[in-house]
């Protein structure tokens, strides 16, 4: 092991133990801070995450990653009553879904360490008019784990033309959350073509054009240079140590709780305990080596360029006012370089803006495919 090696180990490992030993000096105050949340009034408790179903589908991308898609819409529940008829990608069903006529296709594109159900309340709300089109990135939710070399911003919008190809028969509305935004500014640098005919409008909620990697996350200057100084070593040391880190954020639930809901939603106060349940589950299910292994994609994603592409299209921006990890500068910069795009800043929200405030992102969705319908 050379010296560089041992240091960054050593790094590592002092950060570990200093989390450690904050957990263990924290845990009678964690404890009562979690009890104290899920005492209070829970307007979502009986909100059915993770059951609303479509009929589900396998693509195998063009190097061989299956990716679980689900269709959702009224002519898909009339057709299939929501259940699934078939995950045979060699199944004829499996792939383009012919038979529908749909004038207009709502494509959702989830962020980094979630799934297709962070679309839950979109999902809910476009399904009763529109068809809806959901899948899960490469090594996320349901599909195929991809290698570390095939784990890049520009390979997900490869991933998501061949969606589009497949189960979008005809115009399509892209809409696409932290990283699912990065996938389609990806798809848009890759397939132009595809924008103003085939792509008829782009929603790009939560998500930067790129220098990620200059974020302070609300930490000092100073200090938020150390972070992203080590972070790079950390995560891919920890990445590679990936079944043990699993089972330690297993077991540390409460604490990830507490960590999601003060970086993933603004409104502390109000928002619902069993909305920041939803959320942890989502990203505690996300292996942590597909956490490294996306990690460095993330910090070198650079498409500013390729936003020339989108102003062919009517294009809404979201993002909430107390966004750390794609804070609303990243947004301004967007709709900068896009003149005709509409930008929406919610207040008092985070990062999980989709989950914490569903209405302000629906009422920006409709008004965007009202805008393409007309």
């Amino acid at each position: 092991m050379t010296t560089t090696t041992r240091r960054r180990v050593g790094i590592a490992g002092a950060l570990v133990g200093a989390a450690s030993a904050g957990v263990a000096a924290a845990a009678l105050a964690k404890r009562y801070a979690v009890g104290r949340i899920r005492l209070r009034p829970d307007t979502e408790a009986s909100e059915p995450f993770g059951e609303l179903r479509g009929r589900e589908r396998t693509l195998v991308t063009s190097d061989g990653v299956a990716l679980h898609i689900e269709i959702d819409g009224p002519e898909e529940r009339r057709s299939s009553g929501g259940e699934s008829e078939s995950n045979d990608a060699n199944d004829p069903r499996s792939g383009r879904d012919h038979e529908h006529d749909a004038e207009l296709t709502i494509v959702l594109c989830h962020g980094y360490c979630l799934n297709l159900e962070s679309w839950h309340y979109q999902r809910k709300d476009l399904r009763e008019n529109y068809r809806v089109v959901l899948w899960d990135q490469r090594s996320h939710g349901r599909s195929q784990r991809a290698g570390a070399d095939d784990s890049t911003i520009d390979r997900l919008g490869q991933d998501l033309a061949e969606v589009i190809e497949e189960f979008v028969p005809g115009p399509c509305v892209l809409v696409g959350h932290s990283m699912g935004g990065m996938t389609i500014m990806a798809l848009a640098d890759r397939h132009p073509q595809l924008f103003g005919e085939k792509i008829r409008a782009v929603a790009l909620i939560s998500t930067s054009a790129g220098k990620l990697a200059e974020l302070t996350l609300g930490l000092p200057a100073m200090l938020s240079k150390v972070v992203h100084k080590v972070a790079p070593s950390t995560v891919s040391i920890l990445g590679k140590g990936g079944a043990l880190v699993d089972k330690t954020r297993h077991a540390g639930s409460d604490i990830a709780f507490l960590i999601t809901r003060f970086i993933g939603f603004g409104d502390s106060k109000n928002i619902s305990p069993t909305v920041v349940d939803f959320a942890e589950s989502m990203i505690r299910a996300t292996p942590t080596e597909v956490v490294a292994d996306f990690y460095p994609a993330l910090m070198n994603h650079d498409k500013l360029s390729a936003l020339d592409v989108l102003d062919s299209v009517p294009t809404a921006i979201v993002v909430g006012d107390r966004d750390w990890l794609t804070p609303p500068d990243h947004s301004r910069a967007m709709a900068a370089a896009l003149p005709k795009a509409q930008l929406t800043e919610v207040p008092d929200t985070s990062h999980l803006i989709q989950l914490e405030r569903p209405g302000d992102v629906n009422d920006a969705l409709r008004d965007l495919i009202k805008r393409v319908e007309q």
